[in-house]
């Protein structure tokens, strides 16, 4: 990546956001793509959709540009890519909402505008949860969504030891796209902080943002079957996957 001496603007910031994470994610648009039809056939009308754990927006704003009635609420605990989703879906004006909520609470969800949510979707996000973790917010949004509501959860679900060809196949992929993509510029993950941290806004909210995430360690790693059962086990009808590529899938469930 190449840097430039000048302090960065959220525009910038959310740029290189999504140059990043395409970096770490292979054929992130794509799955995109696929959540946004799966929201479209399920809501041929303008949805209410929450973002949970949206980092600086960009599936409220996908959203926002797709259906030109939708609503977003976009949650997240993150104070730095919370203030750029702020920037980034101001532009959509009072049809979007960003909220601080910290799905490792009990009570996350009280954080959330009273409102009726067509679809939840999440992005590369909930995998930072442990296996009871994500089972407590899954029986939330099953407790929060009315009948008839959809979940849409993309995310690297791993495979395990038991699969070991299909473990290194994905392994070596995603190693190859990384490295073509930093060749490329697109920067690292260290590298996207630490540019943020020359924002003038951003770097007094960097020591919150490591006070609230210090006792935090990376969680063990809950399989796609974990995720289908605990949706099961949270009380939605109708649970599966909609798009794969290798152990990048976008998991589907239906209230």
């Amino acid at each position: 990546m190449t840097v430039s001496l000048t302090s960065p603007t959220f525009d910038d910031l959310f740029s290189q956001w999504e140059r990043q994470q395409a970096a770490y994610v292979a054929h992130r648009q794509n799955r995109f793509q696929v959540m946004l039809d799966v929201l479209g056939l399920h809501c041929p009308t303008g949805p209410t959709v929450l973002d949970l754990a949206c980092g600086p927006g960009s599936i409220a704003d996908l959203v926002l540009h797709r259906f030109p009635e939708a609503r977003a609420v976009a949650a997240d605990y993150d104070p730095v890519l919370a203030r750029i989703a702020r920037s980034v879906l101001a532009r959509h004006g009072d049809r979007a909402t960003v909220v601080d909520a910290d799905l490792v609470s009990a009570d996350w969800s009280s954080a959330l505008p009273a409102c009726t949510f067509d679809a939840v979707l999440s992005s590369t996000a909930l995998h930072w949860l442990s296996p009871g973790q994500l089972l407590a917010v899954y029986t939330e949004l099953a407790r929060l969504l009315p009948p008839g509501a959809v979940l849409l959860n993309a995310d690297h679900l791993r495979f395990g030891d038991d699969r070991p060809a299909l473990q290194r196949l994905s392994a070596e992929h995603d190693t190859a796209v990384q490295r073509e993509a930093f060749t490329d510029g697109a920067a690292t993950w260290q590298q996207w902080w630490d540019l943020a941290a020359r924002h003038p806004e951003l770097a007094p909210l960097l020591p919150e943002r490591e006070r609230r995430f210090a006792d935090r360690p990376p969680q063990p790693l809950a399989s796609l079957e974990f995720h289908l059962a605990a949706l099961r086990t949270a009380g939605f009808t109708e649970v599966g996957t909609v798009w794969q590529y290798l152990d990048d899938y976008v998991v589907f469930a239906r209230r």
